[in-house]
């Protein structure tokens, strides 16, 4: 009776490098990921520009007086 043992697929060269070259994908995506996108930035006074953007609302200016001619 020959020895029949199951193969590893990670036995053929090609699976090999499928495998390697997606765990470098992975890492590297997660790396991007850490350092980019790792908290969000809120600018000075975003709501309300994002109100003035959404809802059309004038910008908050100032209040100048006209002079009588």
């Amino acid at each position: 009776m020959p020895n029949d043992a199951p193969k590893s697929p990670w036995r053929i060269p090609l699976v090999r490098e499928i495998g390697i070259i997606l765990v470098v994908k992975l890492v590297i995506l997660f790396s991007i990921k850490a350092i980019w996108f790792s908290e969000p930035t809120v600018p000075v006074n975003g709501s309300a520009r994002f109100d003035a953007h959404l809802f059309g609302t004038p910008p908050p200016s100032q209040l100048t007086e006209e002079k009588p001619r």
